[in-house]
Protein backbone atom coordinates (compact mmCIF):
# COMPACT_ATOMS: atom_id res chain seq x y z
CA UNK A 1 0.00 0.00 0.00
CA UNK A 2 1.41 3.37 -0.94
CA UNK A 3 1.80 6.24 1.61
CA UNK A 4 -0.98 8.06 -0.23
CA UNK A 5 -3.39 5.39 -0.06
CA UNK A 6 -2.50 4.98 3.82
CA UNK A 7 -3.31 8.51 4.18
CA UNK A 8 -6.75 8.40 2.30
CA UNK A 9 -7.88 4.93 4.36
CA UNK A 10 -7.09 7.16 7.54
CA UNK A 11 -8.94 10.73 6.41
CA UNK A 12 -11.64 7.96 5.09
CA UNK A 13 -11.84 4.69 7.47
CA UNK A 14 -10.39 5.85 10.87
CA UNK A 15 -11.87 9.21 11.17
CA UNK A 16 -15.42 8.35 11.30
CA UNK A 17 -14.43 5.40 13.84
CA UNK A 18 -12.88 7.81 16.04
CA UNK A 19 -15.37 10.87 15.52
CA UNK A 20 -18.13 8.19 16.32
CA UNK A 21 -16.41 6.67 19.45
CA UNK A 22 -15.86 10.55 20.46
CA UNK A 23 -19.61 10.48 20.40
CA UNK A 24 -20.60 7.64 22.44
CA UNK A 25 -17.82 8.55 25.07
CA UNK A 26 -19.46 11.88 25.33
CA UNK A 27 -22.94 10.34 25.25
CA UNK A 28 -21.66 7.76 28.08
CA UNK A 29 -20.57 10.26 30.25
CA UNK A 30 -23.71 12.40 29.61
CA UNK A 31 -25.97 10.13 30.80
CA UNK A 32 -23.87 9.22 34.05
CA UNK A 33 -24.25 12.70 34.65
CA UNK A 34 -27.74 12.94 34.30
CA UNK A 35 -28.04 9.59 36.73
CA UNK A 36 -25.82 10.95 39.48
CA UNK A 37 -28.29 13.69 39.02
CA UNK A 38 -31.72 12.20 39.40
CA UNK A 39 -30.29 10.76 42.41
CA UNK A 40 -29.11 13.60 44.11
CA UNK A 41 -31.51 16.19 42.67
CA UNK A 42 -31.11 18.32 46.10
CA UNK A 43 -27.37 19.65 44.19
CA UNK A 44 -29.29 21.08 41.21
CA UNK A 45 -32.01 22.93 43.68
CA UNK A 46 -29.28 24.41 45.89
CA UNK A 47 -27.48 25.68 43.01
CA UNK A 48 -31.14 26.78 41.60
CA UNK A 49 -32.20 28.59 45.17
CA UNK A 50 -28.72 30.23 45.15
CA UNK A 51 -28.86 31.81 41.92
CA UNK A 52 -31.87 32.62 42.26
CA UNK A 53 -30.96 34.51 45.15
CA UNK A 54 -28.65 36.27 43.21
CA UNK A 55 -25.73 34.34 44.21
CA UNK A 56 -23.96 33.23 41.10
CA UNK A 57 -20.86 30.78 41.36
CA UNK A 58 -17.81 31.74 39.52
CA UNK A 59 -16.74 30.00 36.41
CA UNK A 60 -15.15 26.69 37.15
CA UNK A 61 -11.45 25.77 35.59
CA UNK A 62 -11.09 22.93 33.48
CA UNK A 63 -9.25 21.49 36.33
CA UNK A 64 -11.92 22.53 38.97
CA UNK A 65 -14.43 20.72 36.85
CA UNK A 66 -12.40 17.25 36.01
CA UNK A 67 -11.60 17.53 39.75
CA UNK A 68 -15.32 17.30 41.14
CA UNK A 69 -16.64 15.03 38.23
CA UNK A 70 -13.83 12.50 39.86
CA UNK A 71 -16.11 12.80 43.06
CA UNK A 72 -19.08 12.60 41.27
CA UNK A 73 -20.51 15.85 41.12
CA UNK A 74 -23.59 15.73 38.38
CA UNK A 75 -23.08 19.25 37.09
CA UNK A 76 -19.51 19.02 36.50
CA UNK A 77 -20.18 15.41 35.15
CA UNK A 78 -22.07 16.92 32.95
CA UNK A 79 -20.13 19.63 31.96
CA UNK A 80 -17.36 17.18 30.95
CA UNK A 81 -19.45 15.53 28.53
CA UNK A 82 -20.34 18.32 26.94
CA UNK A 83 -16.74 19.52 26.88
CA UNK A 84 -16.08 15.93 24.98
CA UNK A 85 -19.04 16.50 23.01
CA UNK A 86 -17.28 19.81 21.69
CA UNK A 87 -14.53 17.54 20.17
CA UNK A 88 -17.22 15.89 17.53
CA UNK A 89 -17.35 19.39 15.30
CA UNK A 90 -13.83 19.87 16.34
CA UNK A 91 -12.36 16.75 15.26
CA UNK A 92 -14.82 16.91 12.46
CA UNK A 93 -13.53 20.24 10.77
CA UNK A 94 -10.23 19.28 11.90
CA UNK A 95 -10.24 16.46 9.42
CA UNK A 96 -11.62 18.19 6.42
CA UNK A 97 -9.23 20.79 7.19
CA UNK A 98 -6.19 17.80 6.45
CA UNK A 99 -8.19 15.89 3.81
CA UNK A 100 -8.63 19.42 1.73
CA UNK A 101 -4.96 20.60 2.69
CA UNK A 102 -3.79 16.98 1.13
CA UNK A 103 -5.90 17.70 -1.90
CA UNK A 104 -4.36 20.65 -2.46
CA UNK A 105 -7.73 22.35 -2.28
CA UNK A 106 -6.82 26.02 -0.95
CA UNK A 107 -10.09 27.34 -1.54
CA UNK A 108 -11.63 24.54 0.50
CA UNK A 109 -8.23 24.89 2.65
CA UNK A 110 -9.20 28.77 3.38
CA UNK A 111 -12.86 27.86 4.38
CA UNK A 112 -12.25 25.06 6.48
CA UNK A 113 -9.15 27.18 8.78
CA UNK A 114 -12.06 30.15 9.08
CA UNK A 115 -14.52 27.75 10.42
CA UNK A 116 -11.68 25.77 12.73
CA UNK A 117 -10.65 29.22 14.01
CA UNK A 118 -14.10 30.15 14.43
CA UNK A 119 -14.83 27.07 16.60
CA UNK A 120 -11.37 27.12 18.52
CA UNK A 121 -11.89 30.96 19.38
CA UNK A 122 -15.53 30.40 20.57
CA UNK A 123 -13.92 27.16 22.97
CA UNK A 124 -11.27 29.73 24.55
CA UNK A 125 -13.95 33.16 24.70
CA UNK A 126 -16.30 30.12 26.09
CA UNK A 127 -15.09 30.69 29.79
CA UNK A 128 -18.71 30.75 30.97
CA UNK A 129 -19.90 28.02 33.79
Amino acid sequence: MSHSADEDRILRVWTPMLLRTILIVATAILILGLGLAIRSPDAYVTRYRSIEAGHFHPPETLRQEFSASMRGNPHSVMTVGLLVLTLVPLGRVAFCFLFFLKERDYAYVGFTAYVLIGLLVGIMLGNIG
